[in-house]
């Protein structure tokens, strides 16, 4: 459950909108951009020539400021909640709010395949739930619980399994999904989803552990090469 925001006794929120990748146009407009243009100013100053390195330092800046000030100022999406005590779901759409009963709520859950000609075929899966506005039954929206992208259907069917369990057995399971009086078991879980400021240290840590493991010699593989260098470029950035 990559896309949860919190897991409490009471309600379990899911991101919902742009939130999950806010952030990201100011690490790599101003993160990269910033760092490159640095790169290239100190580059200058060491050969000697010191013409435009104010103009260097402004567009530096600017590349960090004006996307900073935009996420910053953007409202935060409020998230999709599914909330044990009322046993409601509540969702926010353009400051109007949408709820639906939990005992009978509708889910939909489809998958598709995308063929392109280099990428060959890559499947797909969506879950859905049907909301509606607060006071008008007729007006339904059908809301997505995270990106379709890269999920087969099983792995949806078991994010619905881990909603399901948690309001009607929660608000801590074990991994049968039966009612249990210790978090432990949703603690390990949450803990496994690695942080994008991580994605360094983690890849380090697989390196050392490999090195450990053939008896200090530096065991390399090109994977490692090329993944810790792409967690370096993109280290401003996350």
């Amino acid at each position: 459950m990559f896309v949860t925001d919190e897991h409490t006794d009471h309600y379990l929120a899911l991101k919902a909108g742009g939130d999950t990748d806010r952030g990201m146009l100011t690490g790599a407009i101003g993160g990269i951009g910033g760092v490159t243009t640095c790169v290239m100013l100190a580059i200058l100053i060491l050969s000697g020539n010191t013409d435009g390195i104010w103009i260097g330092l402004i567009l530096a800046v600017v590349l960090f400021v004006i996307p900073f000030t935009w996420e910053t100022c953007r409202p935060l999406p409020l998230p999709i909640l599914f909330n044990r005590r009322t046993r409601e779901v509540y969702f926010d759409h353009n400051g109007e709010p949408y709820h639906s009963p939990w005992d009978g709520i509708q889910a939909l859950a489809g998958e598709f395949l995308m063929v392109g000609r280099h990428t060959g075929g890559m499947r797909n899966a969506s879950l859905e739930i049907l909301v509606r506005r607060l006071g008008e039954s007729d007006n339904a929206w059908l809301v997505s619980l995270g990106l379709p992208m890269g999920k087969t259907l099983q792995m949806q069917k078991g994010r619905w399994e881990w909603l399901r369990a948690y309001m009607d057995n929660g608000p801590w399971f074990d991994e049968n999904g039966q009612h249990s009086a210790s978090d432990a078991y949703i603690k390990k879980m949450l803990s496994a989803h690695t942080n994008p400021t991580g994605f360094l240290a983690y890849r380090r840590q697989r390196i050392a552990e490999k090195k450990a493991a053939n008896e200090g010699k530096n065991y390399l593989e090109w994977t490692d090469t090329v993944l810790y260098l792409g967690h370096l470029l993109f280290y401003p950035m996350n």
